[in-house]
């Protein structure tokens, strides 16, 4: 797969940061905007600064905007809820592809240029298991996903003396209602949580289907790094 190794996205008077989980061990990428001094004139046309604080706002930009990581698309995206995954000790991860499809595009030689260079397995839910995150929040258990969300959707209000009503457990609680869904399919963990729901922001869909594959992947790509979800 022919591919540009270095790919890195830069916003003007802003910087990646990682906002930390307090109940799971997570990381959450945002963004920190720095915002001009507020100028204001006197009576006697004299001119008086008063700072303002940044401001924290959603980031979809992924590892593109960490000068800190080494990009090269060819690995892939890091596959951050892998590591949720085995603490839950509900999934395995098969042995090989078991759908026919799947074995047939395998054994097909001439997609071989199209390949990423590592292969990861499928993963699925062990015998008698509900991996949904429906099903954790009905059982009142906060997913590493949940409080992700929680964390993106709430952009650190609170630093500006606001108060968030969107906490992990509020989050539990709509999708247990089933008034939100996070789409978390287990076979993308390189996928940021995001959610879906009356009482959130809602996500814009990109789905490039006709162009030549070279140019989906570049508008795929615009799409999600300016905060589109892709189908």
């Amino acid at each position: 797969m022919a591919t540009k190794k270095n790919m890195r996205i830069s916003y003007p008077s802003s910087e990646k940061i990682y906002v930390p989980g307090e109940i799971n061990k997570i990381k959450v990428g945002m963004r920190k905007i720095k915002l001009l001094d507020t100028v204001t004139l006197d009576e006697h046309g004299e001119r008086t600064f008063k700072k303002n604080n940044p401001v924290i706002v959603y980031d979809t930009s992924g590892p593109y905007s960490d000068p800190k990581i080494s990009i090269d698309i060819a690995k892939g995206l890091p596959r951050i809820r892998e590591e949720w995954y085995g603490k839950r000790k509900d999934m395995v991860q098969l042995p090989e592809l078991t759908s026919a499809y799947g074995r047939e595009r395998l054994a097909d030689a001439s997609l071989d240029s199209l390949r990423f260079p590592k292969r990861h397995l499928p993963f699925r839910a062990k015998e008698g298991k509900n991996i949904t995150q429906m099903y954790y929040a009905k059982k009142r258990i906060i997913t590493p996903e949940m409080e992700y969300v929680a964390i993106r959707e709430n952009q650190q209000i609170e630093a500006l003396g606001l108060k968030s009503y969107i906490t992990p457990e509020f989050v539990r609680k709509e999708i247990a209602a089933g008034r939100a869904i996070i789409p978390a399919n287990i076979n993308h963990p390189e996928a940021e949580p995001m959610i879906i729901g009356k009482k959130f922001l809602v996500p814009i869909s990109v789905t490039p289907l006709f162009p030549p594959v070279s140019t989906r992947r570049s508008r795929r790509r615009y799409g999600v790094v300016n905060g589109a979800e892709t189908r």
